[in-house]
């Protein structure tokens, strides 16, 4: 109480005379010490924050490598992880949206594109494998309006129910034509193996397959 009571006659002093008390002197010398010692502190975190991101921009351009690939007609120069699939590289590099991404494991199909005419699972290879290669996929086939007879047939045989196979099973179905299969429906089916539909549009992608199959 005592101490307070000082403390409040030196401030009522310090009101009257226009001298600075002990209190105020004591605070301000606190607040300029605590100012003195925070700010270096910010400075060095934003340094080292600076420095931090410095460092990992710098580390991810290190890890890539150039790769050069002819992706439906177009040359692409592109920067890429040494581990990236070509799956990855198509989608999330090129944005080439059209090719799925399904088990990843090259069991389902759904990531079917051509290398060179033949087709492939994309997520089994990588893309660096690839260089100079002539890749098809599904937007280089056909577009709206200018259609490959194969998707044509496909929308005509409802080939395809969620969808999210169906740029595979064309891209392997438009391989088949070009591939040694039987006429019959079971020979189609076993060259269309690799691919899976989910829901179960079996015979409508075979039907669509048929259609457009040389006949002898």
């Amino acid at each position: 109480m005592a101490d307070e009571k000082k403390l409040d006659a030196d401030e009522k002093e310090s009101h009257f005379t226009g001298r600075v008390s002990r209190r105020t002197a004591l605070l301000q010398l606190g607040a300029g010490g605590v100012a003195a010692t925070t700010y270096p502190l910010i400075s060095s975190a934003e340094t080292l924050s600076a420095e931090k991101s410095s460092d990992t921009d710098e580390a991810m351009v290190a890890d890539t490598i150039p790769v050069r690939l002819r992706v439906n007609g177009k040359l692409l120069s592109l920067q890429v992880d040494p581990r990236t699939t070509l799956l990855d590289c198509l989608r999330e590099t090129a944005l080439l949206t059209g090719t799925k991404k399904g088990c990843d494991h090259g069991q389902c199909g759904a990531c079917t594109v051509h290398v060179n005419g033949r087709r492939v699972n994309s997520c089994l290879s990588f893309a660096a494998m690839h260089e100079n290669d002539e890749i098809t996929t599904i937007e280089g086939l056909g577009q709206p309006g200018n259609l490959h007879p194969m998707q044509a047939s496909f929308v005509e045989h409802d080939g395809y129910q969620c969808g999210y196979c169906t740029s595979g099973q064309i891209m392997s179905a438009v391989a088949l034509l070009k591939e040694p299969c039987g006429p019959t429906n079971d020979d189609v089916k076993e060259l269309m193996s690799g691919n899976i539909c989910r829901c179960g549009a079996y015979p409508n992608i075979v039907a669509a397959i048929q259609q457009i199959r040389p006949r002898a």
